[in-house]
């Protein structure tokens, strides 16, 4: 079977999974607030509309938490085909919900599926793509999200200003079937990951594998021997330690790891993005927007969010993950805080808008102009920040043994604090008003000084160089970053001796 090698064809292709989970958020944000929708489903109250929003993050918590078991044991290409599967099952239980529990069964199946392509691809991602170029390409994952979300919510919109009814949201949740039926063709055509086959003893194969990905299948390529090498060293090393299974995650040589890892991954969430993408319609009918006005405002918060990640892909391998986390942090900090003072200096409480009674604080004139303007900027900031670098790091920085089971971990606890928050925005809203945004605006302080002391550089480092970084101590401040040798290091001693010197050391000591 014809085989695709290019790693932006599959970056493209494989971060549809991506996509997957950008069309479930529209798929719900758009329609929160619809007379079709709240009419069909009998108008649900703060507490039940989160708990349709929260079903497809807990579907996908315990997606993400077997992600890795599948991975580990079907490939990540098997992982994939079988999660494109779900979700068309998913969406087609959506697109006949009856009531509400059959759309909250619908959102859970379709969320098992995105539980497991959100973790997944990443995994895929970073080990198929070269060190100078990985968080650009697993970057992808999270533009395409971004354009899942628009995307979604533009059919959304057309669904309901041209059809009628149920019929409306019915034809916008069926179509999310066909980008999974791309994906599940797709993947049929891509290599399995080198890191994968080299953990089954498939040595052939990675090469075969590798030199097609880096050198257009030059086995002898300097590039290519260098990072088998590198393989046969992870390799090696995780040969010799036993398989403990998620246990083992919290291993005295891994705890670090996952520790980090998934930290990222809930920051990424209690900074607050997700949230404002699920319910910013709820922000703006707050600010005094018509119905209409504010899905058109919707829109360009999503279209700010694709175009700022989609502008910081092409550097983001020249810049400092850490830096990038906590300037992000800090920046989001001072947003929340000024959205809260605004609003509770210059609004006023109110039973509901326009009979949703989940609306309960209402801000007008020039300063509900500004917190529209401190959302956009919000969203500027966390795509040009946390949104792709959480999903980069998280895929970075567990070891080869434990990447699947560790990546899925931390993508599970990323869906954990997303169905919280999900389920806790609508009823803070309504009870607490402003005050949900002083909470975040705390996460966001508390992430700025944990990254800070305790996050490593990544940037610019093989998988297995980072698999080492975390030798040192736990505090990264003391200590100084760039001490272990470059990947570009290691080829140009491969050009020199036909081996790299640092690789044989730590195979001598294994």
């Amino acid at each position: 079977m014809y085989t695709i090698y290019n790693i932006y064809v599959l970056a493209a292709f494989g971060t549809i999974g991506g996509a997957l989970f950008g069309f479930d958020i529209s798929s719900m944000s758009a329609w929160i607030d619809s007379e079709s929708y709240l009419e069909y489903f009998d108008r649900p109250d703060g507490a039940t509309q989160g708990g349709i929003t929260a079903s497809m993050s807990g579907g996908s918590l315990v997606g993400a938490i077997l992600a890795g078991w599948f991975s580990d044991r079907w490939g990540r290409r098997g992982s994939l085909i079988m999660a494109a599967a779900i979700f068309i099952v998913g969406a087609a239980v959506q697109c006949s919900a009856q009531n509400i529990g059959h759309l909250i069964a619908g959102r859970v199946i379709s969320g098992f599926s995105i539980g497991i392509t959100s973790s997944q691809v990443i995994v895929y991602l970073s080990e198929l793509a070269p060190a100078h170029k990985r968080g650009a390409i697993v970057g992808i994952q999270q533009w395409a999200i971004e354009w899942g979300i628009l995307i979604m919510y533009l059919i959304s919109y057309a669904c309901e200003v041209s059809l009628d009814g149920p019929s409306a949201f019915r034809t916008a949740w069926g179509v999310q079937a066909i980008p999974a039926a791309i994906l599940f063709v797709a993947v049929f055509f891509f290599p399995e990951s080198p890191r994968h086959l080299a953990a089954k003893d498939r040595w052939e194969e990675v090469h075969e594998v590798l030199a097609n990905l880096h050198a257009k299948g030059d086995r002898n390529d300097p590039v290519v021997l260098a990072e088998l090498e590198e393989v046969r060293e992870a390799a090696s090393i995780a040969s010799q330690t036993k398989d403990l299974g998620y246990l083992g995650l919290f291993g005295p040589k891994v705890w670090k790891h996952t520790a980090v890892g998934v930290s990222v991954q809930v920051a990424q969430q209690l900074l607050g993005g997700n949230v404002m993408l699920y319910y910013l319609v709820y922000l703006l009918r707050m600010a005094g927007m018509t119905r209409n006005t504010a899905l058109t405002a919707n829109i360009i918060q999503y279209v700010i969010f694709l175009v700022t990640t989609g502008g910081i892909l092409p550097f983001i391998d020249r810049l400092s993950r850490r830096w990038l986390l906590i300037g992000g942090a800090i920046i989001c900090c001072i947003i929340h805080s000024s959205t809260a003072a605004i609003m509770a200096t210059r609004g006023y409480a109110v039973d509901n808008i326009d009979g949703n009674e989940i609306l309960t604080w209402v801000v007008t004139g020039a300063p509900a102009t500004a917190i529209v303007a401190l959302s956009y900027i919000f969203v500027g900031v966390y795509g040009l920040t946390w949104a792709p670098v959480a999903w980069i790091y998280a895929g970075e920085v567990f070891p080869l043994k434990y990447r699947a089971k560790g990546v899925g971990l931390a993508a599970a606890g990323n869906w954990t604090f997303n169905l919280a928050l999900a389920y806790f925005v609508p009823p803070s809203f309504q009870n607490i008003q402003w005050r949900s945004y002083v909470i975040f605006a705390v996460f966001c302080f508390v992430m700025s000084i944990t990254t800070y002391m305790f996050y490593p550089e990544t940037a610019g480092r093989s998988l297995e160089e980072i698999e080492r970084e975390f030798e040192k101590g736990i505090l990264v401040w003391k200590h100084p970053q760039g001490q272990i040798p470059t990947f570009s290091q290691k080829v140009r001693e491969v050009k020199e001796h036909g081996t790299s010197e640092h690789v044989q050391e730590s195979k001598d000591v294994v």
